[in-house]
Parts: structure tokens; sequence; C-alpha cells
């Protein structure tokens, strides 16, 4: 009996005749929502904000980076994005895009997990594969999601299947789409994974199982970690080589020569987006239980944090050699989402130094073709919108500082009429008097 409701998932997702319902269509969900459209699935799409529901269902995606007309093929295929949460049940796959941010504590804050779950404890019913995609710390899944799947009488493994599958999208870059990343995958048993491989098997083209949900929790946390640490040594390595009066950008391009035993990170003005500065306090957090330390980890997740205050540093010293203050001074902010071309302001450090500049006085503006508006966010609060890059408006600041290095930006014409041009990207590599190097 048990094993025959694992042969019929198996053979719904084959036949392609299985619904998946995607919970969560933000900058993860959506696009996996659209790939099981395009391969044929029937695909509901779950999300709390009306909003961005009503978009999707008119055709329109709600992020840069997606084409109206994939969501609108999407929506001519059968995809229907809703808020009600009681059409969990016609899924036979569910997968959990949401949100894991830190709290102000800087401890895991799981409770769009949890909450998401709880919003779909009625509507569950035998025959279900749910997925994870959340980055959370190694038990997670067992710990918090099983629980309440098998609170009205459903048995994991027997007639409810749960695996953790973690997201890797990339947003923006071109060499890789959802279906092409390798998808990790761990199941609960080996029924769930067999479920969880059935889910995914003809959306992502290779699949990596592994032996539990824990590992596979962990090899996300080990991915982003890995960047983590990385990019803290090398900006590091900035602070030490701006002291030494060598340029670090020539210096990481020289040892990217080297064929072997070297992968080139890169510094900048701070750590932004969902994963990388975040992610490393899951399991920080999480190894506390177990008695351990992670000192390493942690280091390099206060130099990323410190970053803001380096930049911050350089355009004061910039200011004060032009016999200027940072008190009412005109400080332009070149690039606000946190990695270029993408319009994701998530973690952003320059929301950070707006705000520095902010409390020290000066007259901010800011400008990025992908961010029209600043958006209303948890922690970071501006009443602005983006200002046109035009010599005009760059000759009228006292300094602008670059922190996001957008392909959209005319950086010839930035060098031109800047008076004072705080780079913390290595965009400018010859030196010149009014270019800083941060």
């Amino acid at each position: 009996m048990n094993n025959q409701v694992v042969e019929d998932l198996v053979i719904k997702f084959a036949e392609k005749t299985a619904t998946v319902a995607v919970v969560g269509l933000g900058y993860v969900g959506q696009p996996l929502a659209l790939r099981y459209a395009e391969v044929g699935y029937k695909v509901l799409g779950l999300d709390i904000e009306q909003s961005r529901v009503d978009e999707l269902n008119k055709g329109r995606s709600s992020i840069k980076h997606i084409d109206n007309a994939r969501v609108a093929a999407a929506v001519c295929r059968g995809f229907k994005a809703t808020t009600d949460f009681s059409r969990i049940a016609e899924a036979d796959g569910i997968i959990i895009c949401v949100p894991t941010p830190l709290n102000k504590y800087r401890e895991p804050d799981l409770s769009f997990v949890t909450g998401t779950c709880d919003r779909m404890v009625p509507y569950l019913r035998s025959g279900q594969v749910v997925s994870l995609e959340s980055t959370t710390y190694p038990g997670t899944t067992k710990e918090l999601v099983i629980p309440r799947l098998e609170q009205n009488g459903l048995v994991v493994g027997k007639t409810i299947f749960a695996v953790y599958s973690p997201e890797r999208e990339d947003p923006a870059n071109p060499d890789f789409a959802t279906n092409t990343i390798p998808k990790v995958l761990g199941g609960c048993t080996e029924n769930c994974k067999r479920a969880g491989l059935a889910l995914y098997g003809h959306a992502i083209d290779r699949l990596v199982p592994l032996s539990s949900t824990d590992a596979a929790e962990l090899t996300k946390l080990l991915e982003n970690i890995h960047r983590a640490v990385n990019i803290g040594l090398v900006n590091e390595l900035k602070i030490v080589a701006d002291r030494m009066g060598i340029d670090i950008f020539e210096v990481i391009d020289a040892a990217s020569t080297k064929p072997f035993g070297f992968t080139p990170y890169y510094p900048g003005p701070g750590l932004g987006g969902h994963c990388i500065p975040i992610d490393p306090f899951y399991l920080t957090w999480k190894a506390r239980e177990y008695g351990v330390n992670t000192r390493f980890i942690e280091l390099a997740g206060e130099v990323n944090r410190k970053m803001p205050d380096f930049v911050f540093g350089k355009l004061v010293n910039a200011l004060n050699d032009r016999r200027m203050s940072v008190r009412g001074a005109k400080v332009m902010v070149l690039g606000i989402a946190y990695k270029k071309n993408v319009d994701d302001m998530r973690e952003s450090p320059s929301a950070v130094l707006m705000e520095m500049l902010r409390d020290h006085g000066a007259e901010i503006s800011y400008a990025d073709p992908h961010v029209p508006v600043f958006p209303s966010m948890r922690e970071h609060r501006f009443d602005l919108s983006a200002t046109p890059v035009t010599p005009e408006n760059l000759a009228a600041q006292d300094a602008v500082i670059l922190a996001t290095d957008h392909d959209d930006f005319d950086y010839d014409m930035i060098k031109r009429h800047a008076r004072v041009v705080v780079d913390t990207r290595g965009v400018y590599r010859e030196p010149a008097d009014h270019i800083v190097r941060a």
C-alpha cells in the first residue's frame, strides 16, 4: 500500500499529469514555476502578496530579469497564481520557496517556513511530496517541517513525502538557467527521495541525490559559506593592499593566471543578497547546539559587515582632501541593488552606506537603472527615486560612490564629469586624481 503511493506519484510526474504548486513567487519560486509550466505540468503559484499574484495572472513579471512574455506564455499554458492556500489540496508536488532571514539578533528567523507549513496543514493529503528549497540549518526539515506534515495523521515516508532541495538561482546570470543548474536533493526516507526525484526529474537536467535532508541542508550552507569566507579574505586583503599602495584588482588578475589551485574572488563595499550575508549565521547558530564555535566563519562575516565603514572612511578622506565635510556634501550612490544588472535590494551594502551618509548629514541621491524607486525594506527607509546619470547631475555632486557596477552605466562619462569617484568595484584601473579606490 505504502509503496504503491510512491509508485502512483512517480507515474503522475512521469506522465506529466501531476499538478505542481510553488509557494513563494519571488526570485526563486517564480522562475521555478515558469519552468514547470514550460515542460508541460499544470502549475499553481501561491503567494501572500495580492499585488504580485495579480500581476502574474495578467502575464506580467514582478522581477525585472524575467521577461513578461515568458510569464504570459505560462498563463496561456494554464499557470495560475493565487493567495488561496486551500488549493494546496490540488497539488501532487508542493515546493516551498519562502525567505529565511535573520532576526535582529542575527539568529535564524524561520517564521516564513513554519507559517507556510501551518497554512498548508489543513489541505494536505495522501500522495503528495513537499520540498523545502529555502536555505536553512541542518535539521530544519526533520525538526520543523515533518511534525507539521504529520499533524493530521499523515505519515512522512508512507502517505506523504518530504525532501529538502536547496535553491541555486543566480539572478541575471546569462550562463545558467533554472533547469541547467544541477539540483541537490535529500529525502527523509528512501520513499521520500524517490518522490523528490520524480518531482524534479522532468524539470531539471541533472539531479544530485544525497543520503539525507541534513546533508542537503548543509550542502547549501557550504556553498555560500565558501563564497562568504573567500570574499571576506579578499576584502581584508583589499584593506592591506590599500595601505601598501597596491592595486588589489591587479593582484587578483595576476593570481588568476595560475591554472590550478586558485579561484578569483573580488572585493566590494560589502555583501548583499539573500544568501551570502545570511547563510553562514544559520550554521554558526546551529553549531552552538553541538558545542562548536565556528570562529573562522564568524570572522569572515565580521570583515564583510565592516566594508561599508571602509568605503565611508575613503569618502571622508577624499572630501577632507578637498577641504569639505560629509555634513552638507552632495553625494550620489551609483547602484543600490546588491549586485550588477538586477533589481534585488536584499541586504544591499548600498543601503547601509546611504544610512551612514544620512546620519552624518550628507545630501543623498542615488542612481540605479534597475531600481527606479527606493523600495520598502524592513531595516532601511528612504523616500527617494532614482536620479538620471547625466553630466549635469554628476557635476552637481561633491562626490559619487560607485557601489554597484551595472552594465548600463556610462563609466567614461561618469569619470569625465564627476568631481570625485569613490570606486568600490575596481572599474577604473588607471590612476586619476579624482578616482578614489575603495
